[in-house]
């Protein structure tokens, strides 16, 4: 029997967050160009994403 619906949607929810953590402090010591990776990523990874990348001034 497969776990319920909750416990998976929680366990995305912590990996999201995990990654999202990463990529902010990656963001802090990267360059021009490597930013607007971090924000493709950022845009891949959660629907919030142009919240954080507004926030982090990933692109002008």
């Amino acid at each position: 029997m497969s776990g319920s619906e909750r416990r998976r949607e929680l366990r995305r929810r912590r990996h999201r967050r995990k990654q999202v953590a990463k990529l902010t402090v990656k963001a802090g010591k990267s360059g021009p160009a490597e930013k607007l990776e971090i924000a493709r990523k950022l845009r891949r990874l959660t629907p919030g994403a142009e919240i954080l990348i507004e926030r982090l001034s990933l692109v002008s």
